[in-house]
């Protein structure tokens, strides 16, 4: 499996120019921990994440040292802190080097990232756009997928499961009653597989007959759990 089968497209992101406030409002309103940072073109230069405003002056966090420690340390590293802990702007606090990804890259290769850089998402680029984003939840979900063994190319059977899950976020996508969240859906050997939290009984059956009519589905796996 790539990153194109796990990875979540409808990411929400944030530009340079706007407010630390916004960034924090939209960590709380969508339940996120990091934001990635796009310029008026759509390409990421940058990424926020709730780690870069954990030092800050407003809640008395900001880095202390010691007056004779403060005395060598580096010019740069006091500056660079001293705009996560006071900066107002995306900017100023962001991450510029961004660790990234192809959406062919191997899930294998995605966690490698993970592990050797300590981060929890990797932003999927195409031609510098970001298309989507892969998360450890994600690949735990991929992870969880029992081994299903056909008969089929693989290579085929790749591409028909690609097929069926874009058809189904665009199915989704287009029910006002559900903000079911496309990071919720794999699909293996045309297999849908469905899980998380959802509103209601009545939305995890509609859920569940919006899959079975997506072209190509074998069968609908339902692991999601209605809110009562």
């Amino acid at each position: 499996m790539n990153a194109m089968d796990v990875m979540v497209r409808a990411v929400i992101t944030i530009k340079p120019d706007d407010t630390v406030a916004k960034a924090v409002d939209l960590f709380a309103k969508h339940d996120i921990s990091a934001l990635p940072v796009v310029d008026d073109n759509d390409t990421v230069v940058g990424i926020i994440s709730e780690a870069d405003l954990v030092h800050r002056e407003e809640i008395g966090t900001e880095v202390q040292r010691p007056w004779w420690l403060e005395a060598v340390t580096p010019a740069s590293t006091l500056a660079k802190e001293f705009a996560k802990s006071h900066g107002r702007r995306v900017d100023e606090v962001m991450a510029n080097h961004v660790i990234s990804a192809s959406e062919d890259t191997p899930l294998a290769e995605i966690a490698t990232l993970l592990e050797r850089h300590r981060i929890k998402r990797v932003p999927i680029l195409r031609d510098g756009k970001l298309v989507g984003i892969v998360s450890r939840s994600n690949l735990i979900q991929a992870l969880a997928l029992p081994q299903i063994v056909t008969n089929a190319h693989p290579g085929a059977s790749t591409n028909n499961d690609r097929i069926i899950r874009l058809d189904l976020l665009d199915r989704l996508a287009g029910e006002a009653w559900t903000s079911f969240g496309e990071r919720n859906v794999i699909v293996r050997s045309g297999v849908v597989h469905l899980w998380g939290l959802v509103s209601s009984e009545a939305e995890r059956k509609a859920l569940a007959a919006l899959a079975e009519e997506v072209p190509g589905v074998v069968r609908v796996s339902d692991e999601m759990i209605p809110a009562y």
